[in-house]
């Protein structure tokens, strides 16, 4: 079925379940436990790289993932916003945070700097939307800054191992390698994946129907 960027964003319990070859287990209970201040990757600069330095919250429950993620690219710039004061700020509930559109004037407030709503409206992302989504890392997190993306469905990363969002996810991508071909990703769903790689165009096609927040 078809969906748009401005469908709702929610971790279903399933989706959860789903991440990290379906160990439901950890998982679950990391929503449960208190915030982990994981320090996910330094930053390096140079040879087509950088990774920024991530201060790592898991997310405090099934449907905060959006705030959470945001949160998480926020750390980068040394900012620690309390994620129920920006979960109001975007209108999240139990139906999660309604689009990128909702995450994208936080980042604005937030750093003030500006971020944009990019949408790929597909079901696959193209060459060309692929192409404009690696630069568009490459530029913000030489800014300095992260990138928030609304994804779903199921992507594999660099390891092998599976992601899989099917109600919607949003997470930071706070790095890259190989001039922007391979991504580095926060992710808030769990601390036993707190961080892993992924190609740009696996990146693209997670990110499909939804959209994305970068300068």
């Amino acid at each position: 079925m078809r969906t748009t960027m401005l469908r709702n964003t929610v971790l279903t319990a399933a989706g959860i379940a789903a991440t990290a070859g379906g160990i439901a287990g950890p998982a679950i209970a990391a929503h449960a436990a208190p915030a982990d201040n994981t320090k996910v990757v330094a930053d390096r600069k140079g040879h087509g790289e950088r990774e920024l330095d991530v201060r790592y919250e898991a997310q405090p429950n099934f449907y905060y993932c959006g705030p959470a993620a945001t949160r998480n690219a926020l750390s980068v710039l040394g900012k620690n916003i309390d994620v129920d004061a920006m979960a109001k700020e975007m209108g999240t509930t139990e139906n999660g945070t309604n689009s990128i559109n909702d995450i994208t004037p936080v980042l604005n407030k937030e750093t003030g700097k500006h971020y944009r709503s990019v949408e790929i409206k597909d079901g696959k992302a193209d060459d060309k939307q692929t192409d404009t989504l690696r630069a568009d890392i490459v530029r913000t997190v030489d800014d300095g800054r992260a990138v928030v993306a609304n994804i779903a469905g199921t992507a594999t990363d660099t390891d092998g191992n599976t992601h899989s969002f099917e109600g919607g996810h949003y997470i930071s991508v706070v790095g890259y390698q190989n001039d922007g071909h391979t991504v580095t990703i926060a992710d808030s769903a769990n601390p036993n994946t707190a961080s892993y790689r992924i190609s740009v165009d696996n990146l693209a096609d997670w990110i499909a129907t939804r959209g994305y927040s970068a300068s």
